[in-house]
């Protein structure tokens, strides 16, 4: 198995687990909306996840940009540039006492997420299964040459 199938693998798995988490950000806001919760515990519970969220991302980035993955790498790069964005202007983070007059913002922002994850979910599932395919038909090939 070469590294660019190995990679994909890794990228699949790390794309569902940033699927699950998009989820559950939009299972908090909407428990949020219908007052399950209150705002203090949402913005704690949230904003623990925030920053490994856009570490795990930043680094399948840079991964496929090391790697020459330019598809890939073109893929993410919208999401990369808007959590950047987010960083250098300091509002990655939920703020409790601002959370409710944002609730809209941020579900919409969520939502579009698991869109995200979704289609590179299956970006990577697809990318993985023509690697794995394009080797064992060069592997076939080269041993039915010898």
């Amino acid at each position: 198995m070469s590294l660019t199938a190995f990679i994909y693998i890794l990228a699949l798995i790390m794309a569902g687990v940033l699927l699950f988490g998009a989820v559950y950000f939009v299972i908090m806001l909407t428990d949020l909306e219908c007052d399950y919760i209150n705002p203090i515990d949402l913005a704690n519970n949230l904003n623990t996840y925030v920053m490994p969220d856009l570490a795990a991302h930043m680094v399948l980035l840079v991964v496929f940009l090391l790697l020459g993955e330019w598809m890939s790498m073109l893929l993410n790069l919208p999401l990369a540039a808007w959590n950047v964005t987010k960083v250098v202007n300091n509002r990655q983070f939920y703020d409790a006492t601002e959370v409710f007059r944002t609730l809209s913002k941020h579900k919409r922002e969520n939502f579009v997420k698991v869109g995200f994850y979704l289609v590179c979910f299956f970006y990577y599932l697809y990318s993985m299964i023509i690697t794995l395919v394009n080797e064992s038909t060069h592997d076939y090939n080269t041993a039915s040459a010898h």
